[in-house]
């Protein structure tokens, strides 16, 4: 997999394919599809929620530009697969989902597997976690239709975040940068993930 989707693709973040290497993705599927979990495209999870394409978490990870030291906050935690490989990257990884079910099944994953430097929040992603703000870095797996500011406000000065920004129609993978307080925005390429959802929305 790390091969032939990802660094025959252009990823080549030495940390990164590692770390892709290390993590067993088939650990993070339901039974069902475990015999695709190496395919190079999202699977289902349960609760209408998908685990990414092995080579879009290759690309979020690498335009983080993450070090051993940081603090990463993650907005959907699904499966736990990209949080089990930025476990392997950064000092500490705080991962919020807001579907309980979802967020038990990580938990216990994670407890399993021994990822030991992974703090769970069973909650609504979009006000982020200011307890342990700010955040080196932020990723976001799933789309909203604008950057949430409270995520802006949790990033560290010189800090970066992927984000997905659209609809159903189309969305956009931007990388947003924090310089003197204001946002740098660049976008990176189109995707399709699903919606962020708010406690509101139930």
């Amino acid at each position: 997999m790390v091969v032939q989707q990802i660094q025959r693709r252009g990823i080549c973040d030495r940390r990164v394919l590692e770390a892709m290497r290390e993590v067993p993705r088939h650990e993070f599927v339901p039974t069902a599809v475990k015999t695709r979990a190496y395919e190079d495209h999202p699977l289902p999870i349960g609760f209408g929620q998908t685990i990414s394409q092995p080579y879009i978490v290759a690309f979020v990870l690498e335009h983080l530009l993450l070090r051993a030291k940081d603090r990463v906050l993650e907005l959907g935690t699904g499966s736990g697969y990209q949080a089990a490989i930025l476990s392997k990257l950064v000092a500490q990884v705080f991962s919020i989902e807001i579907i309980d079910d979802l967020n038990q099944r990580a938990s216990a994953d994670f407890q399993r597997m021994g990822y030991r430097n992974i703090l769970l929040k069973s909650g609504d992603g979009y006000e982020g976690w200011p307890e342990f703000a700010p955040f080196d870095a932020i990723t976001v797996a799933a789309a909203s239709d604008h950057i949430p500011q409270p995520l802006i406000g949790q990033l560290r000065e010189g800090g970066r975040m992927v984000i997905p920004v659209g609809d159903t129609l189309g969305q956009n993978l931007l990388l947003i940068e924090k310089r003197s307080g204001a946002m740098r925005k660049r976008e990176l390429c189109p995707v399709r993930f699903v919606p962020l959802t708010r406690k509101s929305d139930d």
